[in-house]
């Protein structure tokens, strides 16, 4: 009896022992490949391969921060998180919020800061679930420890989704303007960021009454912001 229990004892060691070692592994992976894109381009994302997996044709240009306008810069914090500059990637209150409206909503409610967005878009798997939520905080925490935000600002106006299969501020300023993301103008970029919750039903270049209205709204918060000055915020 003694000996059965040594062994079971010492089988349950090693199984914790391979547990422990495969854990830390897989953290120091996810540390290494976002310090990794910290400095290099991601050459696709999550979503970009469920597109490409459902045989959709995938656009998407890479363009460094300095070849994109101001503008789409502004726009995108003006319409998804005007608090970017001053938070640590996460609104854990609108989080808990989100969580509990969920409980009784047939319809989920997003909570998602630029820097979530950046993460499901490189990382994660379509769906909603605590253990994924719990992966995207994590991924998000890490990513804030190891990237300035203009690195992050950089990322999600180059995989974010402005159109069906279009990512990116490039491709789709070359799509729906005809002209490179460097030359947009204010209503242009407005526009853009307008289409960015439901790319898939809204379109640029053809806004329906929505997209107008909400590109107005856009307009005036960039306004209400102090223009392309507030990006000083992080030294663009």
């Amino acid at each position: 009896m003694v000996k059965l229990n040594k062994k079971k004892s010492s089988w349950f060691r090693r199984l914790m022992g391979l547990i422990s070692k495969t854990v830390a592994v897989a953290l120091s992976g996810t540390i290494v490949v976002t310090l990794l894109l910290r400095w290099v381009p991601p050459p696709t994302s999550a979503f970009m391969l469920q597109q490409r997996l459902a045989g959709i044709a995938v656009d998407y240009q890479w363009v460094s921060m300095d070849r994109i306008s101001p503008n789409a810069a502004l726009a995108v914090i003006a319409s998804e998180d005007q608090t970017f500059f001053d938070h640590w990637g996460v609104d854990f209150k609108a989080l808990a919020d989100a969580i509990e409206d969920n409980r009784t909503r047939k319809r989920p409610r997003g909570a998602s800061t630029i820097s979530q967005q950046v993460v499901k878009n490189l990382f994660l798997w379509p769906g909603r679930s605590y253990v994924r939520k719990g992966i995207e905080v994590y991924f998000t925490l890490l990513m804030e420890m190891l990237w300035p935000k203009q690195r992050i600002l950089e990322v999600y106006l180059n995989i974010a989704e402005m159109g069906d299969g279009v990512f990116g501020v490039e491709a789709a300023s070359q799509r729906f303007f005809h002209k490179p993301a460097a030359r947009l103008n204010r209503r242009e970029a407005a526009t853009l960021a307008a289409v960015l919750p439901s790319p898939k039903r809204m379109f640029a270049d053809r806004p329906s009454d929505y997209v107008v209205r909400r590109t107005w709204q856009i307009i005036q918060q960039m306004h209400a912001l102090g223009g392309t000055g507030f990006l000083g915020q992080d030294g663009h």
